[in-house]
């Protein structure tokens, strides 16, 4: 038996926020046959409609009934912030008047969309904004959907998003069931968005009891690792170091399952004077020693009110060059949209620079 999503009485259901099956559930209750599930997810997924009654293979008379008992679920208010650099920031405006932000990040010949899964994050990492902020709740489908329907909105005509990456706001696995269900629409070919697996990227602060089931959505797996001793993990992530030390988290992913052209990435947030040292590196060398990976050293991006600073660009170089003497990939990962605080680790509640141009969209749906 498929359940919908619990609705209040007498609320609209969210079209967007609904599973394949939960859809067929849907049309079946307004007494249509089973194929009209696969229409309507075309329409909202492949052709990002907004308005119901636009849905021109179903007559005027079933638009109009499905609009008195569904919404789409896009949002009405988005916000973007463009950087100098060409990065844009998203802060889409929910139901409940919260706030979420994505990203686009073009580089070279690739435009990454960062998407977030939470609204603030369960873990209190020292170094990220979003940290800072506490928990307030887990994303629903629909909007973490959404983020990615809006920025393909966006895109010029010369455009196309080339990978995803769900780095946002948020700890992943921390949503694992809204994280599953936003894959499947991003990867369905028949009514979602078709996008191949190797192009999708999650991310984790160390849930390593929940790498299996990463795993099995056969998507690439990165690891927010950014401590090479116990002690420094539980200084700088005290939450993830509570749910798995270091060495749980590498012995799990020692276990992971990779295909033969997979490889885990290791992502590693350089702070000045506290993980940048020679001692670090060779520690981390060590720690990763026989994995098949890559490293992404990540600078900090300082945000008001850090206690953190940002290694000098002699130290970031060094740093690097010791993880590749030893045979690692280790890659030093620019700083895209840091004017809009729209780098890694920038993104949550925090008043914008005041000297940036806003630009809003304002759509209805």
């Amino acid at each position: 038996m498929v359940d919908l999503p619990m609705t209040p009485s007498g609320t609209m259901t969210t079209l967007l926020s609904l599973t394949e099956p939960q859809m067929v559930k849907f049309v079946r209750a307004q007494h249509w046959p089973s194929y009209r599930a696969k229409q309507i997810m075309r329409w909202i997924y492949q052709r990002r409609l907004r308005t119901i009654t636009d849905m021109t293979d179903l007559s005027m008379h079933d638009r109009m009934t499905l609009s008195q008992s569904a919404s789409i679920g896009r949002s009405a208010h988005v916000t973007v912030l463009r950087s100098q650099d060409g990065t844009r920031k998203l802060l889409l405006t929910l139901d409940d008047g919260m706030s979420i932000e994505a990203v686009l990040i073009p580089d070279e010949d690739r435009l990454t969309l960062c998407v977030s899964t939470q609204i603030g994050c369960m873990l209190d990492c020292g170094f990220c904004l979003t940290g800072q902020m506490g928990l307030k709740r887990n994303l629903k489908l629909h909007e973490i959907i959404d983020q990615i329907l809006t920025a393909q909105d966006l895109l010029r005509s010369d455009e196309h998003i080339t990978n995803l990456v769900f780095m946002g706001m948020g700890e992943p696995l921390a949503n694992l069931d809204g994280l599953k269900a936003a894959v499947t629409a991003l990867t369905n070919k028949s009514w979602g968005l078709g996008w191949s697996r190797r192009r999708v990227t999650v991310s984790t602060s160390g849930l390593a009891s929940r790498l299996p089931e990463v795993a099995a959505l056969g998507v690439n797996l990165a690891i927010s690792l950014n401590a090479t001793t116990e002690e420094q993990r539980r200084e700088l992530m005290p939450a993830a170091s509570e749910i798995a030390s270091l060495r749980s988290l590498l012995t799990a992913c020692r276990r992971y399952p990779l295909t033969s052209h997979q490889r885990l990435t290791f992502e590693y947030v350089l702070l000045a004077a506290v993980n940048d040292h020679t001692a670090d590196a060779r520690r981390l060398v060590q720690l990763l020693r026989g994995m098949r990976c890559k490293v992404n050293l990540i600078p900090f991006n300082e945000f008001p009110g850090s206690p953190f600073h940002r290694p000098s660009e002699q130290a970031i170089l060094h740093f690097q060059s010791i993880l590749r003497d030893a045979g690692l990939d280790a890659f030093v990962r620019k700083s895209r949209g840091r004017d809009v605080l729209g780098a890694c680790g920038q993104l949550g509640e925090l008043q914008q620079p005041s000297s940036l141009t806003l630009t809003p969209i304002e759509t209805r749906c």
